[in-house]
């Protein structure tokens, strides 16, 4: 069941890979070679994890790549959700057979 209310990503960056292991924001940016820019953006929930990012943090610290991925859309989907009554669209009909899921 997804969260209603999932936490950035970035914050679980800074709590259980930087924070457990004492590394500043820019020696963690070193060990994911990355900038300090960077990841400050992706800590602090200005930038999303991309899948390049889920690679570097999945090698880093030893989680999955599909982890970190699925952490992001769990957190963008929450987003779009808070807004969902704004989104308009025109219902198609989609045949039978072309029905996705």
């Amino acid at each position: 069941m997804p969260m209603k209310n999932p936490a950035h990503p970035g914050r679980i960056v800074r709590s259980a890979c930087l924070e457990p292991l004492g590394l500043s924001v820019t020696a963690g940016a070193k060990v994911l070679g990355v900038t300090r820019q960077t990841l400050t953006k992706v800590i602090n929930g200005k930038s999303g994890i991309s899948a390049e990012m889920a690679i570097r943090l999945a090698k880093a610290f030893g989680s999955t790549a599909e982890t970190w991925v699925r952490m992001q859309a769990s957190y963008d989907l929450a987003q779009a959700r808070r807004d969902e009554s704004k989104i308009k669209v025109r219902r198609q009909h989609v045949p039978q057979e072309l029905h996705v899921g």
